[in-house]
């Protein structure tokens, strides 16, 4: 029995010495400063050497991180140099509100012509006949034979021959004649039209009228045979050197674009180019049931590649202004706010809560939490955000404030 309670006493004692030998290489582990970790996988972290479990790559020794009150996070130069880290230096640049519209491209209405008849009679001939034809300024249109004209061509014939003729001191005879030159030139005749009659002296049965401007026949609405009364539209013509861009905006847009903003047109049409130009004309009335108003915008036209009807995609940019700017890369976004990452150190980044405002062009501007001069990540902003994580459990923007 005594020999029983020694083996007994010796084995609890072997057992007590390895508990503690256990227990002093668990806190060794625990105290020590070096963890072995993947280079790929930087979540794998391991207290000896090995293997790493998802990719087989040998563990490399990493210095344990200390506790940091800021939650900056260090990283290890081939943690930077493999995870791409890009850095920039905050600066300032001019952006503006971006607003992308769809719209159609339309006659200019101020530069069409509508030429019509100044007195009653019949189209004889009719010289331009389909639409989309080119007019150019002093083109003959159609020909007219009308009753009204030859009596008034008729009657400035018998001026002139009165006034070559008479001497009267009672009747000024040079008003008469001008007032029966002034009634022909307000039914279009032109000048050398009526220099041609007062020349020959013999009135014609049927006159021509000439185009008042240069542009594309938007419509005939005249025929050959037809008999017109005076202001009888005979053709519509539109000079196609401007054209109007009408894009569609909702309301809630309205906010977004102003007048004279700026705009850059591009066509599916004609891909590869163009257009700048600015906002002419911002509709003072919406429709009730759409709630969509519109806007229209002017473009030169000189090398006729704008045709009307075109589909367009109009991109409004207003309130430029100077403000510091970075990458959208570089703002990591969630629901409670906007972080940016600055460097304080070598490979060590701090996170930064900021206020975000207008975007253009791929860069966000950055309204407080920054100054021009700090060093941020613009690059691999989430694969250090990531790491955080790890090394700090939870959301680096948990409890941060602006």
């Amino acid at each position: 029995m005594r020999y029983f309670m020694v083996i007994m006493s010796v084995a609890l004692l072997l057992v007590a010495c390895q508990g503690k030998k256990k227990e002093a290489a668990a806190s060794a582990v625990a105290h020590s400063d070096t963890v072995y970790t993947c280079s790929m996988h930087p979540q794998v972290m391991q207290d000896r050497p090995g293997k790493c479990p998802i990719c087989g790559m040998e563990l490399i020794p990493e210095k344990k991180m200390a506790s940091m009150g800021d939650g900056s996070v260090q990283l290890s130069d081939q943690q930077v140099q493999l995870g791409g880290i890009g850095l920039d230096t905050v600066g300032g640049s001019v952006i503006g509100d971006r607003t992308v519209l769809t719209g159609t491209l339309t006659v200019d209405e101020t530069r069409s012509t509508v030429v019509s008849a100044r007195l009653s009679g019949r189209i004889e001939r009719l010289y331009v006949k389909t639409t989309g034809e080119t007019v150019h300024r002093g083109e003959k249109l159609y020909d007219l034979y009308s009753e009204e004209l030859n009596t008034a061509e008729q009657e400035y014939l018998l001026a002139l021959e009165r006034q070559e003729t008479l001497h009267s001191n009672v009747v000024d005879l040079k008003q008469l004649v001008e007032a029966a030159r002034s009634k022909l030139l307000l039914w279009s005749l032109s000048e050398a039209q009526i220099a041609e009659l007062a020349r020959t002296r013999k009135p014609q049965a049927v006159t021509s009228f000439y185009s008042p401007s240069e542009g594309v026949v938007a419509s005939v609405d005249g025929h050959e045979g037809d008999y017109v009364g005076a202001g009888s539209v005979v053709l519509r013509l539109t000079d196609l050197l401007t054209v109007w861009v009408e894009a569609q905006l909702y309301t809630s847009q309205l906010s977004e674009v102003s007048r004279d903003a700026a705009v850059v047109v591009r066509l599916p049409d004609v891909p590869g180019r163009e257009w700048s130009g600015r906002i002419s004309f911002v509709n003072p009335e919406v429709d009730p049931a759409a709630r969509i108003n519109g806007v229209r915008i002017s473009l030169r036209n000189a090398d006729g590649v704008l045709k009307p009807g075109m589909a367009a995609e109009v991109t409004v940019t207003s309130g430029a202004q100077h403000s510091l700017t970075l990458p959208e890369a570089a703002v990591i976004r969630s629901a409670m706010g906007s972080l940016v990452w600055v460097v304080s150190g070598h490979n060590l980044f701090r996170p930064v809560m900021v206020e975000t405002g207008m975007e253009d062009g791929g860069r966000v501007e950055i309204r407080s939490g920054l100054k021009a001069g700090d060093v941020v990540v613009t690059e691999g902003a989430y694969l250090v955000n990531s790491e955080y994580g790890f090394k700090h459990g939870g959301d680096a923007m948990a409890g941060m404030k602006m």
